[in-house]
C-alpha cells in the first residue's frame, strides 16, 4: 500500500464515521490496520509486535524485523519499563 492509498483509506474512514457508519473503536479499529498495514508493507520484513505487562508499556505497538528487535524498540520509547513481553499481532 502507498502513501497515497493509505491517506486515501484514512479518509475514508473518517468519512464513514462522520456519516454515522462507524463507532468510534470501529474508526480505531480501521485507521489501526491501515497504519499497520502500511508500515509493514513499506517494510517487508517487519511485522507489528504488542507489548504487555508493565502498564507503562501495555498496548504500545512497534514495527521491527524480529521480537528481539521489538522488545528493543519498546525499551527506547518508555525508558522507565520494568518487566514486558512482545508478541507478534496478527495482521488478519
Amino acid at each position: 500500500m502507498d502513501r497515497i492509498s493509505t491517506l486515501r483509506n484514512i479518509e475514508n474512514a473518517l468519512t464513514r464515521y462522520e456519516e454515522d457508519e462507524l463507532t468510534l473503536p470501529e474508526l480505531e479499529r480501521d485507521v489501526r490496520g491501515v497504519l499497520r498495514t502500511y508500515a509493514t508493507e513499506f517494510q517487508p520484513e517487519a511485522r507489528a509486535y504488542r507489548a504487555s505487562g508493565d502498564p507503562a508499556v501495555d498496548g504500545l505497538v512497534v514495527v521491527a524485523s524480529s521480537q528481539p528487535e521489538a522488545r528493543e524498540n519498546v525499551a527506547s520509547l518508555v525508558a522507565d519499563a520494568k518487566r514486558f513481553e512482545v508478541e507478534p499481532i496478527d495482521q488478519s
